[in-house]
């Protein structure tokens, strides 16, 4: 794609989002979107402290045809996941900001997961890194808040360099997964 700069992450997502889309089976010509939460703390200037409680974001929505997103393969693809992500920059955050206070609106889950996937959380924020007492976590789940079909969280693996995905999917979406070679043969190596 003529970058070296796709993490494994964006691989990872494009890799999701491409069997996901085989699998719903959706036409040719359909939209279909990604919706990646991209984390503004370090990108704003100055850059906010590290004792901020909040969140600091927007989400990145990628767009492409059912064609266009099979058809171009996994480099494309992760490729449109990392344009999306290095364009989310502190002039992003300033116009959000500003057209917001000029037409105030709560997005919906209705409205964001319509046609789309779509990733939470960090494989930076380190779950496994919290003991409150009873010993490091074996097992780290996000619960029931804020899911729907298409909604994928990420963590940092338990062991070095590895990532938890959680996939809320629909069991018809999961079991075509399952027949998928392409989506197989990659878990495989």
């Amino acid at each position: 794609m003529g970058t070296n700069n796709i993490s494994s992450l964006q691989a990872v997502l494009g890799h999701l989002w491409r069997s996901v889309v085989r699998n719903r089976r959706c036409s040719a010509n359909q939209e279909v979107h990604y919706r990646v939460v991209v984390g503004m703390r370090q990108r704003i200037q100055p850059p906010l402290p590290d004792e901020y409680l909040g969140n600091a974001i927007l989400i990145g929505k990628v767009i492409a045809t059912v064609d266009n997103l099979l058809e171009h393969g996994l480099g494309w693809v992760a490729w449109q996941i990392n344009k999306k992500i290095a364009s989310q920059k502190a002039e992003e955050v300033k116009k959000f900001i500003e057209d917001w206070v000029k037409a105030p609106n709560i997005p919906t889950l209705t409205g964001i997961a319509s046609n789309a996937l779509m990733t939470g959380s960090s494989p930076r924020f380190n779950v496994y890194g919290n003991d409150f007492g009873w010993g490091r976590p074996i097992a780290v789940r996000s619960g029931v808040g804020n899911k729907f079909d298409g909604k994928l969280t990420v963590f940092p693996g338990v062991e070095e360099g590895s990532m938890d995905f959680e996939a809320c999917l629909s069991p018809e979406i999961l079991e075509g997964m399952a027949d998928d070679a392409e989506f197989m043969e990659a878990l495989a190596s």
